[in-house]
Order: C-alpha cells, then structure tokens, then sequence
C-alpha cells in the first residue's frame, strides 16, 4: 500500500510539473529586428487591452528566430517567430524533423530595404549594379574577377560622392541581410559576363562593409556619429528618424510607401511571422494576440502600425491572411 501511495505521489508530482513546465499564460516571441518595432507595439497593446500578461519579445535576427522556433515543442521553445524573409525549405524540414509540424504562416505586410545616411549629405542615386560593386567581395576588372579594389565611390562612378565606402549593414543571421544579397547582389552579378551567369553574393570582409549586428536602432546610432557612412536597414527605421535619416534612392525610385507597395523600389519584400499550433492548447492567448495583429487596426489601410513603417497588403491579400489564421492553415513544404 506504501508502495503505491508513494507511486501515485510521484506520479502526480510529475505530472504537477509537466503542467506548470508546459501550461503557461505569456507568449513568448523571437525574430526579425525588422518586424520586431510592429511586434513590439501589438505586445504592448495586446498587454493593456485583454488583461493577459504583455508577451516576451526578442529580437534574434530572421535566422536565429527561426532556428529557436524549430528547436521542437514545449517549453524553452518559443511561440512565434517573426521573419524579415519567408522561411526556408530546409528551415521547415528541420522543424518537421524536431516535432513542430504544425505551423501557420503569416504575411503581415511590405517593407523596403533602405540604403541611408545622415540627413547632413547630399541626396544619392545609385543604380543597383554600383551598390553591388561597393560591397561584393569579387568584381570584374578588364574581365577578370578580383578583389573588391573600390575604396570610395568616387572609385565605382566619378559622379558618385568622393568619400570612403564604409556600410554598416546586418549579419549573416538577418533576413534584412538574406533579401539584400538577393534582391541587391543576384540580379547585377547574373548579368555580367564575368560571373558566367550565376548569382554571386559574397560580401567583402576588407573593413568597408561593417557587420553591425542585429539591432537596427545601433546602425542608425552610428549613422548619426559617423556622417560619411551608409546604413542598411529596414524601412521603418527611415520612418522614425526623418530629421536626421535620408535614403538614396535606386534605380532613380525613391523608398517611399507607394513604390514599396506597388513593387517599383526595387529593394522592396513582404514580412511574415510564424505560429506554432502545437502551443495553441498550453499558451491559451496565443491566438488572441495572433488575432489582434491581422487585425485592419494594427495592418489595415490607416492602422496603428502603418505609422510605425508598415506597407499594408492589398484588401484581398490581409483578407487571405485572416483566412489563414483563422482556419490555422498548416503550411506544407510543398507550399514554398
């Protein structure tokens, strides 16, 4: 009888700890630096407004968030994990392969890579190709590839600024960094001959290109310290420093809301965050809060968040997000 009373004991002693291990009422939230100004205002608001606790929010980078989100399920694991770039292939089959197998996408709006400086220079124009030969790390010179030798822009096009080449810009882990190789790098390197075609997207390590880190507000800091540099960051960031903050523009459009959206800018992607369902049962306002971010409040036409940066998407596109939240629509690798 003492045998089994001890038993039962420790068996619910067990199972006392898996519910408070696992059954929780604060969400907790990694990801993009970029989305994370957005995040951060839905968690204050949801915080304030519902009466739950103001979820816990970090910003880790794209990569990073994805990696801690698709660790598995349960506790130490987080809730969502916001993306400045959609999740990968190999990102979803790694969280399969963990546990996490169900999992909702979310496309919360449009933003705009920026390319910015102190508000203290002259305005820039630069052409795709030029930002490609300041910061790759291979160029073609008399049709040989060889090591970036561009030390001002000056040095790229005599009608370019006569100062040092120096970019802070994010780190390998920042899908800010993903969507400039890809929209910035692959396009000019694909069509010049030197590179055979292919995309090249290797970013040069001699000092001009500086890995900055993943907080955006850093590189905006150092922008306002060090005049001759650029920024690379999310268009939020220009947003919130209008005085002291000016964006070249490419290819001769300027970043501005309109160009964004209708995909003229031509540094210009979506941003997305992603929800675990598995944590739906033991994170009971999890999709409360899921709920008041798709909200038309927060990304709608005039919502609170497109005073922070956010690009709304078309009606019927935020209209399809809703559907995809509501019915918790499990993406499929086959979906991307």
């Amino acid at each position: 009888m003492n045998r089994i009373l001890k038993t039962t004991a420790i068996a619910a002693a067990v199972m006392g700890v898996a519910t408070v291990a696992h059954a929780r009422d604060q969400i907790r939230i990694v990801g993009s630096s970029t989305v994370y100004p957005f995040a951060s205002y839905v968690t204050e608001e949801f915080g304030a407004v519902t009466g739950n606790p103001t979820p816990v929010i970090e910003s880790t980078g794209s990569g990073g968030g994805l990696r801690l989100f698709c660790n598995g399920v349960g506790e130490g694991t987080p809730d969502i994990t916001n993306a400045s770039r959609r999740i990968k292939v190999s990102e979803l089959e790694r969280c399969i392969e963990n546990g996490v197998t169900d999992v909702t996408e979310v496309k919360i709006g449009s933003d705009g890579i920026v390319f910015a400086q102190s508000s203290e220079n002259e305005a820039v124009d630069l052409t795709l190709e030029q930002l490609f030969l300041a910061v790759a790390a291979k160029v073609p010179v008399e049709g040989e590839l060889v090591d970036n030798p561009y030390q001002k822009w000056s040095d790229i096009d005599a009608s370019l600024p006569d100062r040092e080449i120096s970019i802070y810009g994010p780190p390998s882990t920042s899908g800010t960094r993903d969507a400039f190789e890809e929209l910035v790098m692959e396009v000019p390197s694909e069509e010049m001959e030197a590179y055979g075609g292919e995309a090249y997207t290797e970013i040069r390590a001699d000092g001009a290109y500086i890995d900055a880190g993943e907080n955006d507000n850093l590189i905006v800091q150092r922008l306002s310290e060090d005049t001759d540099a650029f920024g690379i960051f999310g268009y939020s960031f220009l947003v919130e420093n209008p005085n002291t903050l000016i964006a070249a523009a490419i290819d001769g459009v300027e970043a501005e809301p309109e160009a964004i959206s209708a995909g003229d800018y031509p540094i210009a992607r979506s941003l997305w965050f992603y929800v675990k369902n598995q944590h739906a049962d033991e994170v009971a306002p999890l999709y409360e809060y899921v709920d008041m971010f798709v909200s038309e409040t927060m990304i709608g036409e005039g919502g609170y968040l497109g005073d922070l940066g956010l690009i709304p998407l078309p009606e019927a596109e935020r209209e399809q997000t809703r559907e995809k939240v509501a019915e918790r629509a499990e993406l499929q690798v086959s979906d991307l």
